[in-house]
């Protein structure tokens, strides 16, 4: 259910063997860590951490279910369908129907051509047609940013829309987001830089790809927010930074609006973060290249002091 959905929920990546196959065991030992080991409140299958746009109907499916199965019901499972047409969107969709899932995260279409607002509210709309799911937009698509304006608009006129997780680098935006969401719509915040701020503003929670390379600390920062120890919450918005900014890389992608997102080969680098804890993240999915050694050595000097397990203690 969607009033489930709180807290940190990291998207998982998805886990492909030298083969680039997708490796069940591997997906199902760190739903394990990051809901026993980390902490967690939920986990997101298929979104952009997890190379949804390379994953196959079946494959999906496979994940999804994999990552259900795992977590048995302690934490909810969000699954990500990320298309590029309605048609492609509902026929995913009813895919996933009959698995334990509490939402959909889905994109706007991200190909090249642009729709108008009607046509953005119809294409959801069309998905809660299909299913009786509850439905996050995955407000990502940097050449199809939908307005805070637009997203508020959708999730009332479509009731299964019911949230959003908003990405990018404008905090402007999700300031802008919670102000004019109603207060049963769920806000989830994806500007993995500035969770700590994120949280103070109101978003019920993150969906972004830094609860994946540090899930433990994360939740620790989640935890001091919630308590209103600031001092906590801000020296570990300062461990997290850096490790981010390792992520990254050299050569962040840059949206239109003017602000840095995750650079091209984030999945890798969350990996390389992954080995550092001893979780097996498998190897991305070509064409994307595995981290390189500056991203390793990056990842790996930022997370010296990262909390890596929720059983110890803060130094």
């Amino acid at each position: 259910m969607i009033e489930d959905l709180f807290g940190i929920i990291p998207p998982m990546v998805t886990p492909f063997d030298d083969r680039e196959e997708l490796d069940a065991a591997a997906l199902a030992a760190d739903v394990e860590y990051l809901i026993e080991g980390a902490g967690v409140h939920g986990l997101a299958v298929g979104g952009s951490t997890g190379e949804g746009h390379t994953l196959t109907d079946e494959e999906l499916r496979t994940a999804v279910g994999t990552a259900v199965e795992a977590a048995a019901g302690r934490v909810p499972v969000i699954a990500g369908v990320i298309v590029d047409s309605t048609r492609q969107a509902c026929n995913r969709v009813r895919l996933l129907a009959d698995l334990d899932v509490a939402a959909l995260q889905v994109t706007p279409v991200h190909y090249l051509f642009k729709p108008t607002d009607d046509m953005h509210l119809r294409h959801f709309a069309s998905m809660a047609e299909v299913v009786d799911i509850p439905i996050l937009i995955y407000n990502v698509v940097p050449h199809i940013y939908l307005s805070p304006q637009l997203l508020t608009r959708i999730m009332r006129e479509v009731p299964a829309v019911q949230g959003v997780k908003q990405s990018a680098g404008d905090m402007k935006l999700l300031a802008d987001l919670l102000m004019l969401a109603d207060p049963e719509d769920t806000i989830l915040s994806a500007v993995d830089a500035l969770l700590y701020p994120s949280f103070c503003l109101g978003a019920q929670g993150a969906i972004a790809a830094i609860l994946s390379a540090a899930p433990a600390t994360c939740v620790a920062l989640w935890d001091a927010v919630r308590a209103g120890d600031h001092e906590l919450a801000l020296a570990l918005h300062h461990r997290l930074l850096p490790l981010w900014n390792g992520i990254e890389g050299e050569h962040p992608r840059v949206l239109p609006l003017g602000n840095a997102m995750e650079g091209d080969t984030l999945p890798a680098a969350v990996r390389a973060a992954m080995a550092l804890q001893g979780r097996d993240g498998g190897l991305p999915r070509s064409p994307m290249s595995p981290a390189s050694g500056a991203q390793i050595a990056a990842v790996g000097e930022a997370a010296v002091g990262l909390v890596h397990e929720r059983s110890l203690a803060l130094a």
